[in-house]
């Protein structure tokens, strides 16, 4: 049985953190990653950029509307993802659109970060 494993955190405490508690946290992923892989377990593993970078797109009477954020209705949860590699927003937004059940679910994209950095 697989699991996603979302990591929820308030980004303004991220943004607080010192150079040095992102450098050991970085490490820390690392070495959590190593584990995994090692007992057979790591199917995959990215960091998501910053929620700022995110965008939700709803389909409403077949127009796509996009806003900025992850912004979901509370009573909604994640139901599911896709990992797409494309080549620009405009393309992801349009892809996101056409998603079914995209008509009653908001979809949100977000940048994956590189493992080399956090440059979002």
């Amino acid at each position: 049985m697989k699991y996603l494993l979302m990591i929820y955190s308030d980004p303004a405490a991220a943004d607080a953190c010192s150079e040095s508690d992102l450098e050991a946290l970085t490490r820390d992923h690392a070495a959590f990653d190593r584990r995994l892989a090692e007992s057979g377990e790591l199917v995959g593993s990215e960091g998501l950029a910053h929620p700022t970078n995110a965008k939700t797109v709803r389909v409403l009477d077949g127009v796509p509307t996009v806003t900025d954020g992850p912004f979901a209705a509370a009573q909604e949860h994640l139901a599911g993802y896709y990992v797409i590699d494309c080549e620009n927003l405009e393309r992801a937004i349009e892809l996101a659109s056409g998603l079914p059940g995209a008509g009653f679910s908001a979809v949100e994209l977000r940048p994956v970060m590189a493992h080399a950095g956090l440059e979002m």
